[in-house]
């Protein structure tokens, strides 16, 4: 099932003067050149149940990504391969800070890469050592150390084929930087102006290559959700990539992330001509665009782009993929523990109660003896499948290293706490001990009908205790509600609470659900 791109891009698709040349005549002495890319693979490294699509089984796995890059390398001439950053995250990541993708991406062959928020998911020191591994470049042309002009990062680079010459930029957003990094995280750098960096880039590249692509990672924080692509709720605009390449005119093409918008074909920018794509990311589609180049000027003449599913029950993986994650999952015996057994497969949803969800929150009560447990949708990284699970299913679901904290919370507090998570700005907070009705069909801040904790009516001057990871704690996610509340402890990393939860229950059944009730979808469902 395909998701239908928003009116805003079918516009720009017919208005734009360049669309007009996706089928334009080639002649025998123009240049085809093939770029493919990706964006956000974070932990994907296994194929997933496809159950939203109805012609393959199963999608997505690093190995099997890579035999697809392979055989178009094989079929299809000047390929080049980039990615727009969030390569870290998962339980290999974690423990190889960051050093397992970067070789993934070597036998890949990667040519650049733009620097993502989580790269800096272990703090800015650790990347920048990890990123000297790689042999090509990691790209973050407005990320500066802090107060000076010295750069964090390469901050573009030339890529030469078969004497077609791409410059390269990479640059890091502004809300990617403030919102989804925790503030320890990059306090030692600077992210400035994504448009004024790429202008200084061009000045220098412009005259010296054929095109110039531009990786960025921005926008709107992806909803966390295997099955985002067919959700309609889920889509996510690319506007930030549509009004920076309307903000510096001589982008050919663009590569975003952070958004996991999927196109399934080119976005074009009516004023600049800028062709725009980015895949749903967890490297379940690899972005393919194909410029057809005039021999003499090297304008674009035509282009044809789509997004390649990875149907890995048709691709076999790639053998030195497979083994270079066989030779890291040698070195660490312990993630192959099984901790426990689920009834079902836990899916995570992004503005809906989830059984995952659910059950993270439950464990965080537990494993913390708070009243109510808070788990925020952007902290949940992959389903976890039925059957043995194993310590790394469990840290590449949580891969988060800061802890859950136990704050002390009013009534009052809380009612705002909820308010913020209705308006499912960050989707929606996953609850234990907590029974709520809300109405989505009501402004914002104003659609909390009642709240109960077991059972009985919250009012404004009880005190609870509240579970919660300590990015929202500290106002992550826009939850400033929690910044006037009481820190009362620190605990450990949710992923660490949640195997000791799986070791001491063994057999892990799917939790209650029916928490959480939104009378607008109630009454939809009604009529």
């Amino acid at each position: 099932m395909r998701c239908v791109l928003s009116r805003l891009f079918v516009a720009i698709l017919v208005l734009s003067p360049l669309a007009a040349f996706a089928g334009a005549q080639e002649s025998s002495d123009d240049i085809v050149v093939t770029l493919i890319f990706t964006n956000d693979m974070e932990s994907a490294y296994a194929p997933v149940p496809a159950w939203w699509r109805d012609d393959m089984d199963h999608i997505g796995g690093i190995a099997e990504l890579t035999t697809l890059i392979k055989n178009i390398r094989r079929d299809e001439p000047n390929v080049f391969l980039f990615d727009s950053g969030d390569i870290f995250t998962g339980a290999l990541s974690r423990l190889t800070d960051g050093a397992l993708m970067f070789e993934f991406m070597i036998t890949m062959g990667y040519d650049a890469m733009a620097i993502g928020n989580h790269e800096f998911d272990y703090g800015e020191a650790i990347l920048e050592w990890q990123k000297n591994r790689a042999p090509f470049p990691v790209l973050g042309a407005n990320l500066n150390y802090k107060d000076t002009e010295h750069p964090f990062a390469q901050r573009h680079t030339i890529i030469e084929r078969n004497d077609i010459r791409i410059g390269v930029i990479g640059t890091l957003g502004q809300d990617a930087a403030s919102s989804a990094i925790a503030p320890p995280h990059i306090d030692e750098l600077d992210v400035s102006d994504p448009a004024a960096a790429i202008q200084a880039s061009m000045s220098e590249l412009r005259d010296e290559v054929d095109l110039i692509v531009v990786l960025t990672h921005q926008g709107h924080t992806a909803p966390m959700q295997t099955d985002a692509e067919a959700d309609p709720r889920l889509t996510r605009d690319i506007d930030k990539d549509i009004a920076l390449a309307g903000a510096v005119p001589g982008i050919d093409v663009l590569f975003g992330g952070h958004a996991d918008a999927g196109t399934w074909e080119p976005v074009v920018n009516p004023d600049t001509g800028t062709l725009i794509m980015q895949t749903f990311g967890q490297a379940t589609y690899l972005g393919y665009l194909q410029l057809t180049l005039d021999a003499n000027t090297r304008k674009i003449k035509s282009y044809d782009g789509k997004l390649l599913p990875v149907d890995s029950d048709q691709l076999e993986p790639d053998e030195d993929i497979e083994q270079k994650m066989t030779a890291y999952r040698a070195k660490f015996p312990e993630i192959t523990e099984v901790v426990g057994h689920t009834a079902a497969r836990l899916n995570r949803r992004y503005f809906d109660e989830a059984d995952l969800g659910n059950l993270l929150a439950d464990i965080v009560v537990e494993m913390t003896g708070a009243d109510i447990g808070l788990v925020h949708p952007g902290t949940i990284r992959k389903d976890i499948p039925q059957g043995a699970v194993e310590v790394a299913d469990i840290l590449d679901t949580n891969p988060f290293v800061d802890p859950i904290v136990v704050m002390q919370v009013s009534g009052a507090e809380l009612f705002e706490i909820m308010e913020q998570s209705f308006t499912l700005l960050r989707g929606l907070m996953q609850v234990s001990g907590l029974e709520v009705v809300y109405d989505t069909s009501q402004p914002e801040r104003q659609r909390l009908v009642s709240l109960h904790h077991n059972g009985v009516e919250v009012r404004g001057d009880d005190v609870f205790t509240v579970a919660v990871p300590a990015i929202i704690a500290g106002g992550g996610d826009h939850y400033d509600e929690f910044l006037e509340a009481k820190l009362l402890r620190e605990t450990r990393p949710l992923g660490e609470l949640t195997i000791d939860y799986f070791r001491l229950h063994r057999n892990i059944e799917t939790p209650r659900s029916g928490r959480q009730r939104d009378l607008a979808v109630s009454h939809h469902a009604q009529t």
